[in-house]
């Protein structure tokens, strides 16, 4: 969840300086950070962190592997670490490599043959990013519970995993070997990540380590370190394994309020087909921010409350039907974690799809009437700022609109549609489509349309590229009605339901003026509550 709702829908992206590419100035660091340059050309295939937490000093320091196969020759690497970090040593079988920093780059030199599988190991220590507003600013939470035992988490996602281990960080490569995560924290304090737990180990000098195990590809900035006094609970549901990692004290709340996580999982799984990462199990584990969609062992911090912290984003009531944090964020195991965009500029393939699948899980558990009181509420929340889509490489989020006007544009999509069988098996085949994969807007666009049978890029397009809505513009004209679309969209055409005179009745405006005979605007309503759209009478 980028920077997780709401309050990150507020965020204006900065100006930075220097280059200007259509939403914002960028600098050389946003380029660095946001680009695939030659110093990139390889393809990570699996990371190996081992590290130890030092929760007094706030600091930490380790290693991490880096397997990866070069696409061509390379003389240097580019690996991100935030400046703030230190760089310990950089090894390549067995031999000191020299490197320079620019800015958050690494500059590694060596000899990488195209073809090759290789690794290096980066020894690195420092004293990562607080984050003062976790999950919406990135980087450590140091804090105590209720008890004063250490609590401590990440959530990065948005400033870049980088902030805390080197990686290659950006979006379109994920280790397709899985990692390896190693993480050795004070004695009496747990320590839960991504995957399967492999065991734990005191190390005798005051820290244990406790080791997991990632098999599927994951995001960099899925990855996390949840460390505190917690305890376990969980079962196997079907065939998957859930497991709920809760501070101490809150083990009764938590299993009255997980037992939601079973309805849920039937409900996405019937809709957007089998959870993904079914090797690595499902997790919830308990965290001092709000929440993240951390791969298989998503953050939870709603405080065991329905709704968003009790508060009903849609102001309909529905949404206090429901834990927030649970169905958002395991809806990106599907999208944002399973299939993934390359660049974030196309976040919304992330976000529009999880905000979305809100109003899915309340039609499976409530109806249809319900699902649309939802989504059409959340409506009052969209800003029509900047664009959906952020500028490409330059590491650029557009708008935060991506969620609930990117989910009323999904919805209007469905009626466009007008078939519900067939919405639901283009979007589980879309999610099946794609697991695992990286894709882009066009894959989205061409997948929905090939799927359809219908032109929806002019669709897609009005939404995601333009902040204003297509606006049905109506008039009479003597005895007729005249209607149009106006949008930036040139030639933008698209079907809209209406009643007249109580008889429902689907109109096919372009932005050409079209004539419904013999009609009054006074007996025409038009569905706004299927179509999220602006309706203009003239």
């Amino acid at each position: 969840m980028k920077k997780l709702l709401l309050i990150a829908f507020l965020t204006v992206l900065t100006s930075k300086a220097q280059v200007l590419t259509g939403q914002r100035a960028y600098t050389r660091a946003d380029t660095l950070r946001g680009s695939l340059r030659t110093e990139r050309n390889f393809d990570v295939k699996k990371y190996h962190l081992d590290i130890t937490v030092h929760p007094a000093k706030k600091f930490i320091n380790g290693s991490n592997t880096i397997e990866f196969i070069p696409h061509e020759n390379l003389s240097t690497i580019q690996i991100d670490l935030f400046d703030n970090m230190n760089v310990d040593s950089i090894t390549h079988h067995g031999k000191q490599l020299n490197y320079i920093r620019e800015f958050n780059a690494v500059f590694i030199n060596g000899n990488f043959k195209k073809g090759a599988k290789d690794r290096i190991v980066f020894y690195y220590s420092g004293n990562p990013i607080i984050a003062k507003r976790a999950p919406w600013d990135g980087g450590f939470v140091f804090t105590k519970d209720a008890n004063g035992n250490d609590w401590i988490a990440t959530a990065c996602q948005g400033t870049g995993a980088s902030l805390w281990w080197p990686n290659k960080d950006h979006q379109s490569d994920e280790p397709e070997e899985g990692m390896s995560i190693k993480v050795a924290v004070p004695n009496g304090l747990m320590n839960v990540s991504n995957g399967r737990f492999k065991g734990n180990k005191d190390l005798g000098n005051g820290f244990t380590r406790w080791d997991w195990e990632v098999r599927n590809p994951i995001n960099n900035y899925d990855v996390a370190l949840n460390i505190g006094d917690y305890v376990h609970f969980g079962e196997t549901y079907k065939g998957l394994d859930l497991d709920y990692y809760v501070l101490r004290y809150n083990l009764d709340k938590a299993k009255i309020q997980f037992e939601e996580v079973k309805p849920m999982m039937d409900c996405f799984q019937e809709k957007f087909g089998q959870y993904p990462f079914k090797e690595d199990g499902y997790k919830l584990v308990e965290t001092p921010h709000l929440g993240m969609e951390h791969q298989s062992a998503v953050a939870y911090g709603n405080k065991y409350k329905k709704g968003y912290m009790g508060s009903d984003l849609s102001g309909t009531g529905v949404g206090l039907k429901w834990d927030f944090i649970i169905i958002h964020e395991t809806g990106h195991e599907w999208f944002g974690n399973s299939l993934t965009s390359s660049d974030i500029a196309d976040m919304w393939i992330h976000e529009s799809f999880t905000a979305y699948s809100e109003n899915v899980y309340t039609e499976c558990r409530w109806g249809y009437e319900d699902g649309q009181k939802y989504v059409n509420g959340t409506a009052k929340m969209i800003q029509n700022d900047i664009p959906i889509i952020g500028d490409y490489g330059v590491n650029s989020e557009g708008s935060g609109d991506m969620y609930y006007k990117g989910a009323l544009m999904l919805n209007t999509i469905r009626h466009i549609i007008d078939n519900d069988t067939k919405w639901w098996t283009i979007l589980r085949s879309y999610a099946e489509h794609f697991k695992h994969q990286i894709i882009s807007t066009k894959d989205v666009v061409d997948y929905f349309e090939k799927e359809s049978g219908l032109k929806l890029k002019p669709v897609f397009d009005q939404y995601l590229r333009y902040t204003k809505i297509p606006t049905l513009e109506i008039q009479q004209d003597g005895k007729d009605i005249l209607y149009r679309w106006n949008a930036d969209v040139a030639n933008f055409n698209m079907p809209v339901d209406v009643s007249l005179q109580s008889e429902p009745k689907r109109l096919t405006p372009t932005t050409r003026w079209k004539k419904l005979k013999k009609s009054r605007v006074d007996d025409l309503k038009v569905m706004t509550s299927e179509f999220y759209i602006n309706v203009k009478r003239m």
